[in-house]
């Protein structure tokens, strides 16, 4: 097929939601290779610099140990079959009281993946996998600065409960840590 300017048209990349529970050795080089380069990139996910194989190998296999005991998903966002995003929820606490909500942590997508829709793919499937666990609501951090995250957040129906002024510290720089909340179920008002 071509273009109306005579060029080829590029075929459209195919993109899946993978749920990894074990650690191969091919999703461990995609993630160290994905967080080094959002981290290059001045991705805000919580690194200063691009981390050592070990240090990205040891997160993860310790998000795959949570996942295997029932208190968190890891979604894997993969173009032509290349981990391209990554994203978790995790239960915000092993005691009773906080086993009814999740955290959505370590959101991130690839510089050159970025404009597929990748980071709306992962977060409603993450809030959806949540719910199907039984999760009522998810929170997550994001940088206040990060605004196009924000208003993703926001659109599929994050909403804003508090933000800690120079919460969140890059070097000498300092940036608010904006706290959002999603429902997820039928949320029963407290008792006061």
């Amino acid at each position: 097929m071509n273009t109306s300017s005579g060029a080829p048209a590029r075929p459209r990349p195919q993109l899946a939601l993978v749920w990894p529970t074990e650690e191969e050795a091919q999703l461990q080089v995609g993630i160290h290779r994905l967080i080094g380069d959002v981290t290059a990139d001045g991705g805000a996910i919580g690194y200063l610099a691009p981390p050592p194989r070990d240090e990205t190998d040891a997160w993860l296999g310790a998000v795959l140990a949570d996942v295997r005991a029932g208190d968190a998903a890891f979604a894997v966002a993969t173009v032509d079959g290349r981990v391209a995003g990554c994203g978790l929820w995790q239960r915000r606490g092993a005691v009773a009281t906080y086993r009814h909500s999740g955290e959505l942590r370590q959101l991130m997508t690839h510089p050159a993946a970025r404009g597929l829709g990748l980071g709306r793919r992962l977060v409603s499937g993450l809030a959806e996998h949540a719910r199907a666990a039984g999760l009522e609501l998810l929170t997550l951090g994001v940088r206040g600065n990060n605004q196009s995250a924000i208003e993703l957040y926001s659109r599929i129906g994050f909403r804003e409960w508090g933000r800690l002024p120079g919460g969140i510290a890059v070097g000498e720089e300092r940036f608010d840590d904006v706290k959002m909340w999603l429902p997820l179920g039928d949320l029963r008002p407290a008792e006061r």
